[in-house]
């Protein structure tokens, strides 16, 4: 198994407007990508889990030019309200860091 925190070049996140927000993750390497699509861990459902949202409400795209996979997610707290805690949606990746793909060569 292996991290998304250890294998991704890129994993962050953004406002997508103030009701929503949006992850990337995008890896170096073809060959990396594949493995981690061929494995379909990274999917809308991942996201409605770990986000608390209903899997209608995630937009997730698989985007192979880019060797990367997308993922839009309701914010449950509108940007800037009260009790916000992060206005800019720059760390609701982190519950995404974690999450084990179940490759065992990193190679």
């Amino acid at each position: 198994m292996a991290s998304i925190a250890s294998i991704a070049q890129v994993c962050k996140s953004k406002n997508a407007g103030p009701f929503f927000f949006t992850i990337d993750v995008v890896f170096e390497k073809k060959e990396m990508f594949e493995r981690v699509r061929s494995t379909n861990v990274l999917n809308a459902q991942l996201f409605a889990d770990l986000y608390k949202v209903d899997l209608a409400d995630v937009q997730f795209t698989i985007y192979p030019a880019a060797l990367a996979f997308k993922a839009t997610v309701p914010r449950r707290i509108p940007a800037g309200e009260i009790g916000d805690s992060d206005v800019y949606g720059a760390q609701q990746h982190a519950p995404l860091l974690a999450v084990d793909i179940p490759i065992n060569d990193l190679n």
